[in-house]
């Protein structure tokens, strides 16, 4: 059985562009990659990576939010 699409906005998990999608995926991967060479590699500048683009996907939905809801 199929589910509907949610359009609700959930500032928690923001839409992601396709291309928002191949870099969250990259950068995951990356630290995988690190995660496998030790416990103690440094991550923070790929977490700070994915942490500004999903602040920037959440500013855009919200700004679609506030223009689609107009």
């Amino acid at each position: 059985m199929a589910s509907r699409k949610n359009n609700e906005y959930d500032p928690n998990h923001p839409p992601l562009t396709t291309g928002e999608k191949a870099k969250f995926g990259w950068y995951v991967a990356r630290m995988a990659k690190r995660g496998i060479a030790g416990e103690h590699v440094h991550q923070d500048d790929l977490e700070k990576k994915v942490d500004r683009l999903l602040d920037h996907a959440r500013e855009r939905a919200e700004k679609n939010a506030r223009k689609n809801g107009k």
